[in-house]
């Protein structure tokens, strides 16, 4: 399969519907399995600088975030969609994520 891996970092509340917004956008397809994905805990770190509006925390204060990062599988065609679905539904001010070629 050529295609990417999009990771993303997202508060457990999120996980539902940032999986279901790339899911229906057509990431997650693993032969004839549909909303394949794959995640864990983790805790992320953030500082926001002067004008942001962050989700959680205060701007010009280090936040620590119990998050969950979230693996799942992206054909080709279907990226800049997928990635659109992503921020669209992601709460975060600046969601991180990292797109990763497939061999």
């Amino acid at each position: 399969m050529s295609g990417y891996k999009l990771v993303w970092f997202v508060p457990r509340e999120a996980l539902d519907v940032t999986r279901g917004a790339v899911f229906d956008a057509g990431a997650g397809v693993v032969g004839d399995y549909t909303r394949c994905s794959w995640y864990t805990e983790g805790t992320g770190t953030f500082l926001g600088g002067e004008g942001t509006s962050p989700s959680v925390g205060r701007p010009g204060r280090e936040e620590r975030v119990a998050e969950l990062r979230v693996e799942v599988v992206v054909p080709e065609a279907r990226l800049d969609a997928v990635v659109a679905a992503l921020r669209s539904a992601h709460p975060y001010e600046e969601p991180a994520f990292d797109v990763i070629p497939l061999a």
